[in-house]
């Protein structure tokens, strides 16, 4: 009796250990693959608006190639960044619609000197729904000289380099002082293209990365300013210098200026800077 007892009893622990799970104990020196200890590494990136379509791929793309990086991406302007920035924000690496913000924070101490890279130069359009009688891929700039126009939208100078684009394609046209009274601004482009793809203006002029994406290259038409006609947005990513993973920013960095990225990049209509 007492060995049926026993033997039922041993029964008992090795369905309960096959219910369960026996947990393997590690082999010296292989990686782990479960649990804590295989936690991926957090990357925080801010990223200015026109980057939020082309960047959904680019960072899937990483994420094959580096699994234990866990990329979290914020989206907004670039000049709230750097004030967001300056304050210590927790972002590991900021990508900038231009060189000002990031130099900015070369200059503080507050980004690692020598991480800057230009990644991208960024191209505007004038944009307008489908069917608009403003339709700026038939009238191009003279669309914004109808009288009937209510309302254009930029994205506001002050701290959108997108903005400060927009106001210097007006001014190269002429248009910026008599356009006062309609002009309407978003709080970064990726607002501004909103803003005009859902009726709050007539026409808008927004990055033409925006214009390319998914929600909006259906919805609407376009004509790209000739990018003789503003300073060139030349767009700028650095690694700060408080970081809590610049090796994932570094690994980051450098797959943003590899061959796949640079093609994603330009799929959505950035340009590429010169070697």
């Amino acid at each position: 009796m007492k060995l049926s007892i026993r033997w039922r009893a041993a029964v008992l622990v090795t369905l309960c250990a096959l219910m369960i799970g026996c947990k393997k104990e590690p082999q010296p020196g292989a990686a782990p693959t479960t649990g804590p200890a295989a936690a991926a590494k957090e990357l925080d990136i801010a990223a200015a608006a026109d980057l939020q379509y082309a960047m959904e791929t680019v960072s899937a793309k990483f994420r094959e190639a580096h699994p234990d990086v866990d990329v979290k991406i914020t989206y907004g302007s670039s000049g709230n960044f750097f004030s967001h920035i300056s304050n210590h924000a927790p972002f590991d690496l900021f990508l900038s619609a231009d060189t000002s913000y990031p130099e900015k924070l070369l200059a503080s101490g507050e980004a690692v000197k020598g991480s800057e890279f230009n990644y991208a130069i960024g191209r505007i359009v004038l944009w307008a729904p489908t069917g608009s009688k403003f339709d700026p891929a038939n009238r191009k700039m003279d669309a914004l000289t109808d009288p009937d126009l209510k309302r254009i939208a930029i994205a506001n100078p002050d701290h959108a380099p997108y903005g400060r684009a927009a106001e210097a394609a007006l001014k190269t046209y002429k248009l910026w002082d008599t356009l006062q009274p309609k002009i309407v601004k978003g709080g970064n482009i990726s607002e501004t293209a909103t803003m005009v793809r859902t009726g709050g203006a007539d026409v808008g002029i927004i990055a033409l990365s925006l214009a390319l994406a998914p929600s909006m290259k259906d919805a609407g038409t376009y004509y790209e300013i000739p990018a003789e006609d503003y300073p060139a947005l030349k767009q700028e990513g650095v690694i700060l210098s408080y970081a809590k993973n610049p090796d994932a920013a570094a690994q980051f960095k450098q797959f943003l200026l590899g061959s796949e990225a640079r093609t994603i990049l330009e799929q959505f209509g950035f340009a590429m800077p010169k070697e």
